[in-house]
């Protein structure tokens, strides 16, 4: 009641302020952002102490997914945007704490020494890059400031990050090297070997139902290793799918239609012709709404569906084969010709491209007639000498992969050429020149070879894909809308699952940003649902996917930080189950020799040869770095016991340590450590990244809160 006091005081305040902001927004639109700026609902995130706002993300997004020419998913352009803005964040601070700027000058000398940039011709005077060519192009689009100065300013944008990264990775690996001392270091722990005896417990020997754990170990476990264990806020659902798949009565009812179509039928009084006996087959196709579009090409046997092939090449011209079912569809299919033809084919040819032509650069200048007379000029020499043919080849032809060789292919497969090039050499003959058309130009073609003939058909192919009916449906819809009405009047997920004998699946670990959700496909919106904040565990959610329903429940919500200990479990509990192992080991182990440990723990003396660090593995156990390790720092002939390794808990005796030889000069290790560190730039980022001071709240962009 206090508060309903307040508001009611404050009453003529409140519609005051909200009145100037509506005024202020019926002036000026752009005002009402204004008007929330000072709040925290334009930022998305910041690092150290530097704010991304909603703009500056929405822009950078915008102009990444341009660059990509949107051929990545929404989810795929943000989750790069969002490290890309950090990235940039981190460098520009820590190269302003170096006192390092990364100017205009900069910029342009990157634009400059581009290859891309270079090899414009809009920026060349006489074949030859110019400089002044390119800043007054730059300063005609930033007068007109248009989509092109917006490019640019992206472009350059991007050649500023890269710069400051490099200049920040360059100054931090000029300060990295290495001594010869500790190049010698490397170089004798790498190739001392080191022989002796051993006794070994495996973990294995003590059975997992002896060791106790409890909740509690696993959350102190976390706990003391924090950084382990930071996981991003996540969810877990469970989901039953629904598929709209055609019922085997669907099938028959499909089929039975198709086969209709083989013979003429009559409508209205009216015979409509079938497959059998049409000649018009694109109108055919078109009329009876064919999934399949006329397919005018020869198709060898092995090209042919293999529910028919075989009868197919044992038919004649007008023979029809179906309903048959292949790759989803129902089809019906005729034989509309029979040839011979080769498998493959030698030919050479010279392309003059046009105006427009899909070869054509900046230097074809002859419109389509012109390059037409062109090439029928070069037929006429030719086929006068066919001696000139590899020359003029050379000289004429625009096709330089083939160009160098007389314009000449070696032996292709029919499907290798476009259509016109590929129908004049299969089927044509052996020494046959012509000129044809293409989307890349004239080709004037020689046919130069010919092998393998074999019998090829044209086929007319009828198409009905295989889909469930309206019946079907419907159907599919009402047993899912009763599965979801079932959980509203309060039936637990899994019992309404185990009584109508579907199938529940688990989605675990969803992120905010995912697109996919496993075993559905790309589904943004059940992700979105996971992680609305007035959805809570146990809530559920009938969803309309592709291809059927899903009816999804939230099982977990794991928030942002530390992993909760059930989650934990599986990657903790073998851990601390060899710890426990370990001290369990190590109580048992007593004695003052070898053979009296062995004794103690049941197990034998093991010999060991030749160990070393370069390769740390331990015969008979296998990879054991710690326990080697140990060994390379032991004192001969003293006894080591309870060094607890990966497999199990050690004692041991050095009886031997050989050193490798001295080299008169350690440096070829002291580079190799230099470079090794030089080359870790990208772990000094992921370092300088960690200890900064970074809010993510980029999902917020997307709604998730």
């Amino acid at each position: 009641m206090a508060i309903l006091s307040k508001i009611r005081e404050r009453s003529m305040f409140l519609i005051l302020v909200i009145g100037l902001a509506l005024f202020a927004f019926v002036l000026d639109p752009s005002t009402i952002s204004d008007f929330f700026s000072a709040s925290k609902v334009n930022e998305i995130g910041e690092v150290n102490g530097e704010t991304i706002s909603r703009q500056e993300f929405a822009e950078a997004l915008e102009a990444y997914k341009t660059q990509t020419g949107n051929r990545v998913s929404e989810m795929q352009a943000a989750k790069t945007v969002w490290n890309n803005l950090i990235r940039q964040k981190i460098y520009k601070k820590q190269l302003e704490e170096a006192g390092i700027t990364v100017g205009d000058a900069d910029i342009l000398n990157a634009l400059y020494e581009s290859p891309s940039i270079q090899g414009d011709s809009r920026f060349q005077t006489s074949g030859i890059f110019d400089k002044n060519k390119l800043k007054e192009h730059l300063a005609t689009i930033k007068e007109e400031n248009g989509q092109e100065w917006a490019a640019w300013q992206n472009y350059m944008a991007s050649l500023q990050s890269n710069i400051e990264k490099t200049t920040y990775d360059n100054l931090v690996a000029a300060g990295l090297g290495a001594s010869l001392k500790e190049g010698e270091s490397n170089y004798l722990i790498e190739n001392t070997k080191v022989s002796g005896k051993y006794v070994y417990v495996p973990y294995a020997t003590i059975a997992d139902s002896l060791v106790t754990l409890r909740k509690s170990d696993v959350e102190n476990y976390i706990n003391k290793h924090q950084d382990a264990f930071q996981v991003e806020a996540s969810r877990d659902i469970n989901f039953v799918k629904f598929d709209i798949e055609p019922t085997s009565e669907d099938e028959a009812a499909i089929k039975e239609e198709v086969a209709k179509l083989i013979e003429d039928s009559e409508v209205n009084n009216t015979t409509v012709k079938g497959l059998k006996n049409t000649t018009n087959y694109s109108e055919f196709l078109e009329e009876n709404s064919s999934d399949l579009a006329l397919d005018n090409n020869y198709k060898f046997k092995v090209q042919v569906s293999q529910v028919i092939a075989e009868e197919v090449f044992n038919g004649k011209e007008g023979d029809v084969f179906g309903p048959y079912k292949d790759a989803g569809l129902f089809k019906l299919s005729k034989i509309t010709e029979v040839k011979q033809l080769p498998d493959s084919a030698q030919a050479s040819h010279i392309l003059i491209p046009f105006v427009g032509s899909t070869s054509a650069d900046e230097t074809v200048v002859q419109t389509e007639e012109e390059a037409k007379k062109t090439a029928d000029s070069l037929l006429a020499v030719v086929k006068a000498d066919k001696s000139k043919f590899a020359n003029l080849a050379k000289e004429m032809s625009s096709d330089q992969g083939s160009a160098e060789k007389g314009g000449f292919y070696d032996w292709f497969a029919y499907n290798r050429m476009v259509p016109s090039f590929r129908d004049f050499v299969f089927e044509g003959k052996e020494g046959d020149i012509g000129v044809v058309k293409s989307q890349f130009g004239f080709h004037v073609i020689k046919i130069d070879g010919q092998k393998n003939f074999q019998p090829v058909v044209k086929l007319v192919t009828f198409g009905r894909k295989i889909e469930a009916s309206e019946e079907t449906e419907n159907t599919v819809f009402q047993n899912a809308e009763t599965f979801a009405l079932e959980l509203a009047n309060g039936k637990e997920f899994e019992e309404s699952v185990k009584e109508k004998n579907l199938k529940s699946l688990p989605a675990v670990g969803l992120k905010s940003l995912d697109e996919s959700v496993p075993g559905i496909g790309n589904e943004r919106q059940i992700i979105t649902w996971a992680f609305d904040k007035e959805v809570k565990v146990g809530d559920f959610k009938r969803f309309d996917v592709e291809g059927g329903y899903v009816v999804a429940v939230l099982t977990t919500k794991t928030e942002k930080g530390l992993m909760p200990a059930d989650k934990a479990t599986a990657t903790v509990r073998p851990i601390l189950i060899n710890e426990r192992k370990a001290k369990m080991i190590e109580d048992k182990m007593s004695g003052s020799t070898l053979d009296e440990i062995a004794k103690s723990v049941s197990q034998t003396v093991r010999v060991a040869t030749d160990v070393n660090l370069q390769s740390p593995t331990i015969s008979g156990v296998g990879f054991e770095p710690k326990v080697v390790g140990a060994m390379i720092n032991a004192k001969e002939n003293e006894v080591v016991k309870n060094v607890v390794g990966d497999k199990g808990v050690f004692a041991f005796v050095v009886e031997k340590k050989e050193l490798p030889t001295a080299l008169p000069n350690y440096d070829t290790y002291r580079k190799r450590i230099a470079n090794e560190r030089k080359n870790k730039t990208f772990q000094m980022y992921e370092a300088v990244k960690k200890a900064s001071n970074i809010e993510d709240n980029m999902s917020s962009f997307y709604g998730i809160q």
